[in-house]
């Protein structure tokens, strides 16, 4: 139990610094703006911490290549919005996204690396595009983008983290927590795919 709270720790020291960055008139505004991006969606937070989670139900290679696959599309989809390329349904496959991760989480659905490389790969295209086409007018490309970028990934540490732990605590119903967390999530994606529609 003390290696969950310390990772809590670890976490919450990590976030609070780039939450603090996200006010207006500290730092970078461009990086700023885009750190705080993926941490006020509920849809894209939801859907990070899903990837991480999944990641470490996958263990193995799994436990960073599904990971870095999310970031790299997402960078992809980030530099098309902010180019002004049309991705039509963005919300929708958001939403979805947050579902099906979700989904795979609540049943533990054991992909194969890489297609669960390609799946997080696929949503994470649509999740860039939104953060690109948001971006502020006065705010630096690379900044913002770097801001996002930085922030999904401590949003995928952090469901590594809720995942390894829950591992840790399997004799205890750790991978039931996990999966009831997953079926919240992909309850909370129905709601926003009903708002997407």
């Amino acid at each position: 139990m003390k290696s969950v709270t310390r990772i809590g720790a670890v976490v919450a020291l990590v976030l609070l610094p780039g939450v603090a960055l996200a006010h207006p008139g500290h730092g970078d505004a461009g990086f700023a703006h885009g750190f705080a991006h993926p941490l006020s969606g509920l849809d894209h937070l939801l859907a990070m911490v899903a990837v991480g989670l999944y990641a470490a139900l996958l263990g193995g290679r799994a436990l960073w290549l599904v990971p870095a696959s999310f970031v790299a599309m997402m960078a992809v989809g980030g530099a098309l919005g902010i180019a002004g390329v049309a991705l039509p349904y963005t919300e929708v496959a958001i939403a979805l996204s947050v579902i099906v991760l979700g989904l795979a989480v609540a049943l533990r659905i054991s992909l194969p690396t890489l297609v669960a490389m390609a799946l997080v790969g696929a949503f994470a295209l649509f999740h860039g595009h939104a953060h690109g086409v948001e971006m502020p007018q006065a705010a630096s490309a690379y900044t913002f983008a770097a801001g996002f970028v930085a922030a999904t990934a401590l949003l995928h540490a952090a469901g590594i983290a809720l995942g390894l732990a829950a591992a840790k605590l399997a004799d205890r119903g750790g991978w039931r927590a996990a999966q009831l967390a997953g079926g919240a999530m992909a309850l909370a994606g129905v709601a926003l795919l009903t708002s997407a529609v």
